[in-house]
């Protein structure tokens, strides 16, 4: 415990590391709250990696929510809210990056938290759950059950969350966990900034947006929906159509991309 109270601290104080005039300065925060929990046991190398990753898609994305984000983002809630047992699945990055947000979700869509991560350690899995209650979220993190279907850590679940649920919101997931969660008949809500990886491609609700800006949005969608009516959560939900949202997505790349390439082009 003393350790996260330091790691806390650290998150807390990073701000003042950075300069908030730098021009990149919440990318750089982000960066820096992976570090830091890299250095607690929270998050792992790899996670940096992928951060990575997702940095290059949401730079060429224009980094905003778009409004086919907006829209999946609205549904998602909604279908959260239909369900009998959602649960929202995080691992390290997620827990770093938008732990009070998170938490705020967790408690309005009545969806316990449950830690998952690709790199298994029961002491890793152990550190994760105690930061996030620091939020105050319900964390769920027996690791009493697997996934058939799957034969890395992520199989690991718990009994009472993943293993039973009926909707998986799933961020910054990779794309074998999503294929089994849909063949166990789970409704699988993805954060990917990448619409072409195999996670986007066979979720049902695919939002393609940076999990800082995804989460605090979908807390103010379930916010305006908790008074709506089942009938008006359903007719959301029957209304969307993901392949719509990817195509979106990638025609939103092609057309920053090409702006981008004329704009230097023109100045060479």
């Amino acid at each position: 415990m003393e350790e996260l109270n330091k790691f806390y601290k650290t998150i807390c104080n990073l701000p003042c590391m950075i300069p908030k005039d730098h021009p990149r300065y919440e990318s750089l925060m982000m960066r820096e709250r992976i570090v830091e929990g890299y250095k607690m046991g929270i998050t792992v190398l790899q996670g940096l990696i992928a951060h990575g990753r997702g940095e290059m898609f949401d730079y060429v994305l224009g980094e905003k929510s778009h409004d086919f984000a907006l829209k999946a983002e609205k549904v998602a809630v909604a279908l959260m809210m239909l369900s009998k047992r959602p649960v929202i699945s995080v691992n390290g990055n997620t827990a770093v990056l938008v732990p009070e947000e998170i938490s705020e979700l967790s408690k309005l869509l009545n969806a316990p938290l449950e830690v998952n991560v690709f790199h298994f350690s029961k002491e890793r899995v152990d550190r994760i759950k105690k930061y996030l209650e620091r939020f105050g979220a319900e964390v769920l993190a027996n690791c009493d059950a697997e996934l058939n279907g799957l034969s890395h850590g992520r199989r690991i679940v718990d009994r009472r969350g993943i293993y039973v649920a009926d909707t998986v919101l799933v961020p910054l997931e990779d794309g074998d966990r999503c294929e089994i969660l849909k063949k166990h008949g789970k409704k699988v809500i993805a954060i990917d900034l990448n619409p072409l990886s195999r996670t986007a491609m066979m979720a049902d609700v695919t939002i393609v947006d940076n999990i800082v800006r995804a989460i605090p949005n979908m807390i103010k969608f379930a916010k305006k929906l908790r008074d709506a009516s089942r009938e008006e959560l359903e007719e959301i939900v029957k209304n969307y159509d993901n392949r719509k949202t990817l195509r979106l997505a990638l025609e939103t790349i092609r057309d920053n991309l090409t702006k981008i390439a004329e704009e230097k082009l023109r100045d060479i």
